[in-house]
């Protein structure tokens, strides 16, 4: 049997781009920390909400990057002269990806007693119909 791609396709034309990001949000699904939500708060606009506990607004970073919201955080280790019975909390790392449609922008970023929430709104574009002149040849 033959798996379909886009290319298959010979009416969905400079779709090459969608297979990549597509191929980019399958790896970055596998991430499981921090979890996460993403909400609709208007018809074109959405917020996506991380749990950072224990993480400062100096630990993030919130990037755009080719088109791709990029969410890093990174605590220091601060247990320099101090003795743990037992240590559950642990300063870690984290990185999540977003891939962003044409059109959604990134709004503000507000952190709220341990979550951090991304605003972004999608752009309604115009409805444009082209007239294509024909030349004799």
């Amino acid at each position: 049997m033959t798996k379909l791609t886009f290319g298959s396709y010979p009416h969905l034309l400079g779709f090459e781009q969608l297979v990549r990001l597509l191929e980019l949000t399958a790896k970055s699904c596998n991430e499981g920390y921090p979890p996460f939500n993403i909400e609709q708060t208007s018809d074109h606009s959405y917020r996506i909400t991380l749990a950072v506990a224990g993480f400062s607004e100096a630990d993030l970073s919130i990037t755009v990057e080719d088109r791709q919201l990029v969410i890093r955080g990174r605590q220091t280790d601060d247990s320099d002269g101090r003795i743990f019975l037992h240590r559950g909390i642990a300063a870690r790392q984290f990185q999540r990806t977003f891939v962003l449609a044409e059109g959604v922008e990134v709004g503000e970023a507000l952190m709220e007693n341990g979550l951090l929430h991304v605003d972004l709104s999608r752009s309604v574009p115009e409805s444009v119909v082209q007239t294509i002149n024909i030349r004799k040849g």
